[in-house]
Protein backbone atom coordinates (compact mmCIF):
# COMPACT_ATOMS: atom_id res chain seq x y z
CA UNK A 1 0.00 0.00 0.00
CA UNK A 2 1.36 3.66 -1.37
CA UNK A 3 2.56 5.22 2.31
CA UNK A 4 1.64 9.05 1.49
CA UNK A 5 0.12 11.81 2.56
CA UNK A 6 -1.90 11.94 -0.15
CA UNK A 7 -3.58 8.45 0.35
CA UNK A 8 -4.48 9.72 3.84
CA UNK A 9 -6.48 12.23 2.51
CA UNK A 10 -8.20 9.92 -0.35
CA UNK A 11 -8.35 7.17 2.26
CA UNK A 12 -10.30 9.39 5.15
CA UNK A 13 -12.61 11.77 3.07
CA UNK A 14 -13.90 8.79 0.74
CA UNK A 15 -17.55 8.01 2.52
CA UNK A 16 -19.19 4.51 1.95
CA UNK A 17 -22.67 4.10 -0.14
CA UNK A 18 -24.38 3.75 2.56
CA UNK A 19 -22.85 7.32 4.08
CA UNK A 20 -24.08 9.02 1.13
CA UNK A 21 -27.77 7.48 0.78
CA UNK A 22 -27.76 9.08 4.67
CA UNK A 23 -27.34 12.52 3.73
CA UNK A 24 -24.09 12.00 1.54
CA UNK A 25 -18.64 12.95 12.99
CA UNK A 26 -16.72 14.44 18.45
CA UNK A 27 -18.23 12.50 17.39
CA UNK A 28 -21.68 12.30 19.54
CA UNK A 29 -25.34 11.75 19.61
CA UNK A 30 -28.52 11.84 17.86
CA UNK A 31 -30.63 14.88 16.06
CA UNK A 32 -33.69 16.22 16.24
CA UNK A 33 -35.72 13.37 13.38
CA UNK A 34 -38.36 13.69 15.77
CA UNK A 35 -38.10 17.10 16.84
CA UNK A 36 -37.73 19.01 13.09
CA UNK A 37 -40.88 20.14 11.72
CA UNK A 38 -41.95 21.77 8.54
CA UNK A 39 -40.43 25.24 8.56
CA UNK A 40 -39.62 27.74 5.12
CA UNK A 41 -38.74 26.34 2.06
CA UNK A 42 -35.07 26.55 1.83
CA UNK A 43 -35.07 26.33 -1.94
CA UNK A 44 -36.71 29.93 -1.61
CA UNK A 45 -34.34 31.42 1.25
CA UNK A 46 -31.11 30.99 -1.54
CA UNK A 47 -32.72 32.17 -4.50
CA UNK A 48 -31.07 35.53 -3.67
CA UNK A 49 -28.56 37.08 -6.44
CA UNK A 50 -25.01 35.58 -5.79
CA UNK A 51 -23.45 38.85 -6.23
CA UNK A 52 -26.03 40.57 -3.88
CA UNK A 53 -24.65 43.47 -1.38
CA UNK A 54 -25.47 44.16 2.10
CA UNK A 55 -27.50 47.38 1.64
CA UNK A 56 -26.28 49.39 4.67
CA UNK A 57 -24.32 49.81 7.43
CA UNK A 58 -26.55 50.43 10.07
CA UNK A 59 -25.26 47.89 13.21
CA UNK A 60 -26.95 44.62 12.81
CA UNK A 61 -26.24 41.25 14.91
CA UNK A 62 -25.54 37.10 14.11
CA UNK A 63 -24.92 34.74 16.29
CA UNK A 64 -22.34 32.09 16.01
CA UNK A 65 -22.78 28.75 17.73
CA UNK A 66 -20.15 26.88 18.08
CA UNK A 67 -18.62 24.24 20.33
CA UNK A 68 -15.03 25.22 21.19
CA UNK A 69 -14.93 25.14 25.22
CA UNK A 70 -13.32 24.15 27.40
CA UNK A 71 -9.08 24.66 28.24
CA UNK A 72 -8.19 21.88 25.46
CA UNK A 73 -10.72 24.14 22.64
CA UNK A 74 -8.35 27.33 23.34
CA UNK A 75 -6.34 26.98 19.47
CA UNK A 76 -9.76 26.15 17.70
CA UNK A 77 -11.39 28.80 19.74
CA UNK A 78 -8.80 31.35 18.54
CA UNK A 79 -8.96 30.16 14.89
CA UNK A 80 -12.84 31.22 15.13
CA UNK A 81 -12.36 34.17 16.81
CA UNK A 82 -9.91 35.18 13.81
CA UNK A 83 -12.21 34.77 11.31
CA UNK A 84 -14.93 36.56 13.12
CA UNK A 85 -12.56 39.26 12.78
CA UNK A 86 -11.70 38.96 9.26
CA UNK A 87 -15.62 39.14 8.63
CA UNK A 88 -16.70 41.83 10.89
CA UNK A 89 -14.22 43.92 9.25
CA UNK A 90 -15.54 43.07 5.39
CA UNK A 91 -19.55 43.43 6.25
CA UNK A 92 -20.64 47.12 7.08
CA UNK A 93 -22.76 46.88 10.87
CA UNK A 94 -21.82 43.61 10.83
CA UNK A 95 -21.34 42.36 14.94
CA UNK A 96 -20.86 38.60 15.80
CA UNK A 97 -22.09 37.27 19.18
CA UNK A 98 -20.25 34.30 20.14
CA UNK A 99 -22.54 31.72 22.05
CA UNK A 100 -20.70 28.60 23.50
CA UNK A 101 -22.31 25.29 24.03
CA UNK A 102 -21.37 22.04 24.83
CA UNK A 103 -21.25 19.93 22.02
CA UNK A 104 -23.68 17.31 23.06
CA UNK A 105 -26.02 19.82 24.67
CA UNK A 106 -25.73 21.50 21.09
CA UNK A 107 -26.54 18.41 19.08
CA UNK A 108 -28.81 16.98 21.31
CA UNK A 109 -30.50 19.64 23.25
CA UNK A 110 -29.86 23.19 22.18
CA UNK A 111 -30.00 22.92 17.93
CA UNK A 112 -33.00 20.58 17.81
CA UNK A 113 -34.96 22.81 19.71
CA UNK A 114 -34.20 25.59 18.12
CA UNK A 115 -35.09 23.95 14.82
CA UNK A 116 -38.37 22.83 15.74
CA UNK A 117 -39.18 26.00 17.00
CA UNK A 118 -37.82 27.71 13.75
CA UNK A 119 -34.93 29.94 16.04
CA UNK A 120 -31.36 28.43 15.52
CA UNK A 121 -28.47 30.71 15.00
CA UNK A 122 -27.79 32.36 11.80
CA UNK A 123 -24.39 30.24 11.70
CA UNK A 124 -23.97 27.00 14.24
CA UNK A 125 -21.84 23.81 14.81
CA UNK A 126 -23.49 20.85 12.68
CA UNK A 127 -23.44 17.63 12.42
CA UNK A 128 -23.53 16.15 9.24
CA UNK A 129 -25.01 12.65 8.84
CA UNK A 130 -28.04 12.42 9.81
CA UNK A 131 -28.35 15.86 10.94
CA UNK A 132 -27.91 17.62 7.84
CA UNK A 133 -30.07 15.40 5.70
CA UNK A 134 -32.93 15.76 8.37
CA UNK A 135 -32.96 19.77 9.02
CA UNK A 136 -32.31 20.68 4.80
CA UNK A 137 -35.38 18.12 4.30
CA UNK A 138 -37.31 20.80 6.68
CA UNK A 139 -35.91 23.81 4.87
CA UNK A 140 -34.18 24.30 7.67
CA UNK A 141 -30.54 24.96 6.35
CA UNK A 142 -28.86 27.30 3.83
CA UNK A 143 -28.47 26.22 0.59
CA UNK A 144 -24.59 27.07 -0.20
CA UNK A 145 -24.25 25.18 -3.12
CA UNK A 146 -24.27 28.63 -5.19
CA UNK A 147 -21.99 30.30 -2.44
CA UNK A 148 -19.88 27.63 -3.12
CA UNK A 149 -19.37 28.15 -6.77
CA UNK A 150 -19.35 31.99 -6.58
CA UNK A 151 -16.49 31.41 -4.17
CA UNK A 152 -14.94 29.09 -6.28
CA UNK A 153 -14.25 27.01 -3.72
CA UNK A 154 -17.28 24.11 -4.66
CA UNK A 155 -14.54 21.22 -5.46
CA UNK A 156 -11.79 21.98 -3.11
CA UNK A 157 -13.33 19.81 -0.41
CA UNK A 158 -11.92 16.32 0.03
CA UNK A 159 -16.07 14.98 0.86
CA UNK A 160 -18.84 16.93 0.93
CA UNK A 161 -21.19 13.36 0.78
CA UNK A 162 -22.27 14.03 4.74
CA UNK A 163 -23.69 17.71 4.41
CA UNK A 164 -25.30 16.86 0.89
CA UNK A 165 -29.18 16.29 0.15
CA UNK A 166 -30.24 15.88 -3.10
CA UNK A 167 -27.42 16.86 -4.61
CA UNK A 168 -27.59 20.34 -3.08
CA UNK A 169 -24.77 20.95 -0.18
CA UNK A 170 -26.36 21.89 3.13
CA UNK A 171 -23.05 22.29 5.41
CA UNK A 172 -19.22 22.10 5.44
CA UNK A 173 -17.05 20.39 7.23
CA UNK A 174 -14.41 22.12 9.55
CA UNK A 175 -11.80 19.27 9.67
CA UNK A 176 -11.70 14.77 9.42
CA UNK A 177 -10.54 12.79 12.41
CA UNK A 178 -9.61 9.17 13.08
CA UNK A 179 -10.17 7.41 16.13
CA UNK A 180 -7.31 4.94 17.77
CA UNK A 181 -5.24 4.02 21.15
CA UNK A 182 -2.73 6.96 22.29
CA UNK A 183 -0.57 5.48 24.71
CA UNK A 184 2.21 6.58 26.52
CA UNK A 185 5.56 6.15 25.40
CA UNK A 186 7.62 6.48 28.42
CA UNK A 187 5.82 4.03 30.34
CA UNK A 188 5.57 1.59 27.56
CA UNK A 189 9.69 1.88 26.96
CA UNK A 190 10.19 1.53 31.02
CA UNK A 191 8.52 -2.05 30.27
CA UNK A 192 10.61 -2.46 26.89
CA UNK A 193 7.23 -2.74 24.90
CA UNK A 194 5.79 -1.29 21.34
CA UNK A 195 2.67 -1.03 20.53
CA UNK A 196 0.90 -3.81 19.87
CA UNK A 197 0.58 -5.76 16.65
CA UNK A 198 -2.10 -8.94 17.50
CA UNK A 199 -5.07 -8.32 19.90
CA UNK A 200 -3.91 -11.34 22.57
CA UNK A 201 -0.87 -8.82 22.92
CA UNK A 202 -2.28 -5.73 23.74
CA UNK A 203 -5.06 -7.73 26.02
CA UNK A 204 -1.99 -8.78 27.92
CA UNK A 205 -0.35 -5.51 28.24
CA UNK A 206 -4.11 -3.97 29.81
CA UNK A 207 -3.38 -7.51 32.69
CA UNK A 208 -0.17 -6.16 33.12
CA UNK A 209 -0.50 -2.36 33.71
CA UNK A 210 -3.65 -3.18 36.28
CA UNK A 211 -0.69 -5.47 37.85
CA UNK A 212 1.49 -2.72 37.90
CA UNK A 213 -0.84 -0.30 40.24
CA UNK A 214 -1.85 2.14 37.14
CA UNK A 215 -4.91 2.25 35.46
CA UNK A 216 -4.76 0.84 31.88
CA UNK A 217 -7.43 2.53 29.85
CA UNK A 218 -8.99 6.29 30.56
CA UNK A 219 -12.48 6.03 31.37
CA UNK A 220 -15.03 9.06 31.54
CA UNK A 221 -18.53 7.46 30.75
CA UNK A 222 -21.24 10.40 31.84
CA UNK A 223 -21.54 11.31 28.29
CA UNK A 224 -22.24 7.75 26.22
CA UNK A 225 -20.08 9.11 23.29
CA UNK A 226 -17.58 8.87 24.94
CA UNK A 227 -17.28 5.15 25.79
CA UNK A 228 -18.76 4.58 22.89
CA UNK A 229 -15.98 5.50 20.51
CA UNK A 230 -13.78 2.30 21.66
CA UNK A 231 -17.27 -0.04 21.69
CA UNK A 232 -18.50 0.77 18.61
CA UNK A 233 -14.40 -0.38 16.99
CA UNK A 234 -14.88 -3.74 18.96
CA UNK A 235 -17.91 -4.59 17.55
CA UNK A 236 -17.00 -3.29 14.04
CA UNK A 237 -13.67 -5.69 15.06
CA UNK A 238 -15.87 -8.67 15.69
CA UNK A 239 -18.97 -8.27 13.53
CA UNK A 240 -17.14 -6.22 10.47
CA UNK A 241 -16.49 -2.53 9.30
CA UNK A 242 -20.16 -2.49 7.47
CA UNK A 243 -22.09 -3.86 10.20
CA UNK A 244 -23.45 -0.98 11.60
CA UNK A 245 -24.42 0.72 8.28
CA UNK A 246 -26.82 -2.86 7.90
CA UNK A 247 -28.91 -1.75 11.18
CA UNK A 248 -30.72 0.48 9.58
CA UNK A 249 -31.76 -1.42 6.37
CA UNK A 250 -32.55 -4.61 8.31
CA UNK A 251 -29.21 -6.62 6.83
CA UNK A 252 -27.57 -7.01 10.00
CA UNK A 253 -28.88 -6.48 13.76
CA UNK A 254 -27.61 -5.32 17.08
CA UNK A 255 -28.48 -8.97 18.62
CA UNK A 256 -26.74 -10.74 15.99
CA UNK A 257 -23.84 -13.42 17.45
CA UNK A 258 -20.50 -11.26 16.72
CA UNK A 259 -22.01 -7.76 17.42
CA UNK A 260 -22.33 -8.94 21.06
CA UNK A 261 -18.83 -10.17 21.02
CA UNK A 262 -18.06 -6.63 20.90
CA UNK A 263 -20.20 -5.24 23.87
CA UNK A 264 -18.80 -8.82 25.79
CA UNK A 265 -15.39 -8.00 25.54
CA UNK A 266 -15.99 -4.17 26.52
CA UNK A 267 -17.93 -5.46 29.34
CA UNK A 268 -14.97 -8.13 29.79
CA UNK A 269 -12.44 -5.09 30.09
CA UNK A 270 -15.14 -3.08 32.78
CA UNK A 271 -15.20 -6.41 34.87
CA UNK A 272 -11.51 -6.52 34.66
CA UNK A 273 -10.93 -3.30 36.10
CA UNK A 274 -8.86 -2.19 32.94
CA UNK A 275 -11.05 1.63 32.73
CA UNK A 276 -10.98 3.67 36.15
CA UNK A 277 -13.47 3.49 38.91
CA UNK A 278 -16.44 5.73 38.74
CA UNK A 279 -16.11 6.53 35.15
CA UNK A 280 -20.06 6.58 35.20
CA UNK A 281 -19.41 10.32 36.54
CA UNK A 282 -17.07 11.71 35.10
CA UNK A 283 -16.92 14.27 31.65
CA UNK A 284 -14.91 14.22 29.22
CA UNK A 285 -12.16 16.63 30.31
CA UNK A 286 -11.57 13.99 33.07
CA UNK A 287 -10.41 11.34 30.49
CA UNK A 288 -8.04 13.67 29.45
CA UNK A 289 -6.90 14.51 32.94
CA UNK A 290 -6.49 10.48 33.61
CA UNK A 291 -4.00 10.01 30.77
CA UNK A 292 -2.35 13.66 30.58
CA UNK A 293 -0.95 13.18 34.47
CA UNK A 294 0.10 9.91 33.91
CA UNK A 295 -2.54 8.02 35.90
CA UNK A 296 -4.01 5.94 32.77
CA UNK A 297 -1.36 4.28 30.18
CA UNK A 298 -3.52 4.43 27.46
CA UNK A 299 -6.94 6.93 26.19
CA UNK A 300 -8.76 5.77 23.08
CA UNK A 301 -10.06 9.01 21.21
CA UNK A 302 -10.18 10.99 17.98
CA UNK A 303 -7.01 12.07 16.24
CA UNK A 304 -7.99 15.83 17.81
CA UNK A 305 -6.69 15.11 20.99
CA UNK A 306 -2.90 15.53 19.37
CA UNK A 307 -3.47 18.88 20.27
CA UNK A 308 -3.63 18.51 23.43
CA UNK A 309 -0.01 17.64 23.13
CA UNK A 310 1.50 20.91 22.60
CA UNK A 311 2.91 23.67 24.02
CA UNK A 312 1.26 25.47 26.36
CA UNK A 313 -1.96 23.07 26.28
CA UNK A 314 -2.73 20.47 29.32
CA UNK A 315 -0.46 17.52 28.13
CA UNK A 316 2.27 19.95 27.02
CA UNK A 317 4.63 17.48 30.11
CA UNK A 318 4.14 14.55 27.36
CA UNK A 319 5.35 16.08 24.59
CA UNK A 320 7.45 13.49 22.34
CA UNK A 321 6.36 10.90 24.92
CA UNK A 322 3.05 9.92 23.46
CA UNK A 323 2.27 7.33 20.66
CA UNK A 324 -0.92 6.14 18.56
CA UNK A 325 -2.17 2.76 17.87
CA UNK A 326 -5.11 1.43 15.65
CA UNK A 327 -6.92 -1.65 17.17
CA UNK A 328 -5.06 -4.43 16.47
CA UNK A 329 -6.92 -7.44 14.83
CA UNK A 330 -9.50 -9.86 16.27
CA UNK A 331 -8.98 -13.51 15.85
CA UNK A 332 -11.70 -14.64 14.21
CA UNK A 333 -13.11 -10.90 13.43
CA UNK A 334 -15.21 -10.51 9.90
CA UNK A 335 -13.89 -7.64 7.02
CA UNK A 336 -11.39 -5.88 7.18
CA UNK A 337 -9.21 -6.09 10.79
CA UNK A 338 -7.52 -2.54 9.88
CA UNK A 339 -10.41 -0.29 9.30
CA UNK A 340 -10.46 2.50 11.19
CA UNK A 341 -13.21 5.04 12.32
CA UNK A 342 -12.91 8.18 10.02
CA UNK A 343 -15.67 11.22 9.41
CA UNK A 344 -15.99 14.75 8.00
CA UNK A 345 -19.01 14.77 9.85
CA UNK A 346 -18.16 17.99 12.02
CA UNK A 347 -18.40 21.55 10.87
CA UNK A 348 -20.85 24.40 10.28
CA UNK A 349 -24.30 25.81 8.72
CA UNK A 350 -26.44 28.46 8.11
CA UNK A 351 -29.90 29.37 9.01
CA UNK A 352 -32.03 29.09 6.09
CA UNK A 353 -33.08 32.03 7.05
CA UNK A 354 -29.84 34.01 6.70
CA UNK A 355 -30.25 33.79 2.98
CA UNK A 356 -33.41 35.94 3.06
CA UNK A 357 -31.70 38.63 3.94
CA UNK A 358 -28.56 40.17 2.09
CA UNK A 359 -26.68 41.57 4.50
CA UNK A 360 -26.54 38.11 6.31
CA UNK A 361 -26.15 36.47 3.03
CA UNK A 362 -23.26 38.61 2.77
CA UNK A 363 -22.17 37.69 6.49
CA UNK A 364 -22.25 34.24 5.64
CA UNK A 365 -20.55 34.07 2.51
CA UNK A 366 -17.62 36.50 4.27
CA UNK A 367 -17.31 33.52 7.18
CA UNK A 368 -17.03 30.94 4.52
CA UNK A 369 -14.40 32.68 2.70
CA UNK A 370 -12.23 33.32 5.34
CA UNK A 371 -13.00 30.43 7.52
CA UNK A 372 -12.24 27.79 4.43
CA UNK A 373 -8.90 28.23 2.82
CA UNK A 374 -5.46 26.46 2.66
CA UNK A 375 -4.48 29.07 5.43
CA UNK A 376 -7.24 28.39 8.01
CA UNK A 377 -7.15 24.58 7.19
CA UNK A 378 -3.34 24.32 7.34
CA UNK A 379 -3.67 26.32 11.05
CA UNK A 380 -6.30 23.55 12.26
CA UNK A 381 -3.80 20.84 11.32
CA UNK A 382 -0.65 22.41 13.20
CA UNK A 383 -2.45 24.17 15.90
CA UNK A 384 -5.24 21.87 17.10
CA UNK A 385 -4.22 18.66 15.46
CA UNK A 386 -7.50 18.62 13.02
CA UNK A 387 -6.73 16.76 9.82
CA UNK A 388 -8.29 19.23 6.66
CA UNK A 389 -11.70 18.87 4.91
CA UNK A 390 -10.08 20.70 2.32
CA UNK A 391 -7.70 19.58 -0.78
CA UNK A 392 -4.03 20.32 0.46
CA UNK A 393 -1.38 19.84 -1.59
CA UNK A 394 0.87 17.66 -0.56
CA UNK A 395 4.25 19.29 -0.21
CA UNK A 396 2.14 21.76 1.60
CA UNK A 397 0.99 19.06 4.08
CA UNK A 398 4.18 17.67 4.22
CA UNK A 399 6.31 20.43 5.12
CA UNK A 400 3.98 21.64 8.13
CA UNK A 401 3.30 17.96 9.45
CA UNK A 402 6.38 18.12 11.60
CA UNK A 403 5.93 17.17 15.14
CA UNK A 404 6.17 13.40 15.79
CA UNK A 405 2.78 12.44 17.21
CA UNK A 406 0.67 13.60 13.71
CA UNK A 407 3.56 12.03 12.02
CA UNK A 408 3.08 8.73 13.48
CA UNK A 409 -0.83 9.45 13.48
CA UNK A 410 -0.69 9.77 9.50
CA UNK A 411 1.36 6.35 9.38
CA UNK A 412 -1.17 4.63 11.38
CA UNK A 413 -3.94 6.32 8.95
CA UNK A 414 -1.91 5.25 5.57
CA UNK A 415 -1.50 1.66 7.42
CA UNK A 416 -5.09 1.01 7.49
CA UNK A 417 -7.20 -0.23 4.47
CA UNK A 418 -10.68 0.97 4.47
CA UNK A 419 -12.73 3.05 7.42
CA UNK A 420 -16.11 3.31 8.56
CA UNK A 421 -18.26 6.28 9.85
CA UNK A 422 -19.57 6.33 13.65
CA UNK A 423 -22.53 4.76 14.44
CA UNK A 424 -24.46 7.64 15.26
CA UNK A 425 -24.28 9.12 11.58
CA UNK A 426 -25.68 5.47 10.78
CA UNK A 427 -28.24 4.49 12.73
CA UNK A 428 -31.72 6.68 13.53
CA UNK A 429 -31.57 9.25 16.32
CA UNK A 430 -33.82 7.10 18.28
CA UNK A 431 -31.14 4.30 18.05
CA UNK A 432 -28.34 6.80 19.16
CA UNK A 433 -30.23 7.73 21.64
CA UNK A 434 -30.93 4.47 23.09
CA UNK A 435 -27.73 3.30 23.14
CA UNK A 436 -26.02 6.63 24.21
CA UNK A 437 -28.02 7.76 27.17
CA UNK A 438 -28.97 4.08 27.81
CA UNK A 439 -27.60 0.84 27.17
CA UNK A 440 -23.60 1.82 27.39
CA UNK A 441 -24.31 3.36 30.78
CA UNK A 442 -25.94 0.49 31.66
CA UNK A 443 -23.45 -2.41 30.13
CA UNK A 444 -20.73 -0.57 32.58
CA UNK A 445 -22.67 -0.01 35.84
CA UNK A 446 -23.36 -4.25 35.51
CA UNK A 447 -27.46 -3.43 34.56
CA UNK A 448 -27.29 -5.07 31.69
CA UNK A 449 -25.44 -8.30 30.29
CA UNK A 450 -23.90 -7.73 26.53
CA UNK A 451 -27.39 -9.64 25.39
CA UNK A 452 -30.09 -8.33 26.50
CA UNK A 453 -28.52 -4.70 25.14
CA UNK A 454 -28.07 -6.29 21.71
CA UNK A 455 -31.91 -7.22 22.45
CA UNK A 456 -32.91 -3.65 23.14
CA UNK A 457 -30.78 -1.70 20.69
CA UNK A 458 -32.81 -4.45 18.12
CA UNK A 459 -36.10 -3.57 19.69
CA UNK A 460 -35.77 0.17 19.19
CA UNK A 461 -33.88 -0.27 16.03
CA UNK A 462 -36.85 -2.32 14.61
CA UNK A 463 -39.14 0.59 15.62
CA UNK A 464 -37.53 3.24 13.70
CA UNK A 465 -36.56 1.11 10.68
CA UNK A 466 -40.53 0.53 10.83
CA UNK A 467 -41.59 4.42 10.49
CA UNK A 468 -39.55 5.20 7.62
CA UNK A 469 -40.92 2.12 5.76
Amino acid sequence: MKKSVTLLLSLLFVSSAVLAGCGGSNSNGNNGEAAATKGANAGNATNAPATEEPASSEPFEMTIRHTQVGADKQKRLAILEDVVGKVQAEVPGLTFKLDGVDSDVNRKEKLRGEMAAGNPPEIFDLFGSPDSKIYAKEGKLLDLTPILEELGIKDKFSNLDPFTYEGKIYGLPIGGSGEGFFYNKEYYTSKGWKAPTTFAELEQQLADIKADGKVPLAGASKAGWVPLMLANHLWSRYAGPDVTAKFATGEAKWSDPNVVKGFAKYKEWEDKGYFKKGELGFEYAEYTTQFTSGEAILMYDGTWKSSVFKAGQSGEGLIGKVGFFNIPPVEGGVGDQTALMRDVNNGYGFSATAGEDGRQLAAVKSFIKNMYNEEMQIRGLVEDGVLPAMKIDQAVLNKNITDDLMSEIVAVLNNSESSFPAFDSLVQADVTTEISNIQIQKLIGGQTTPEKMGEALQKVQEEANAAVE
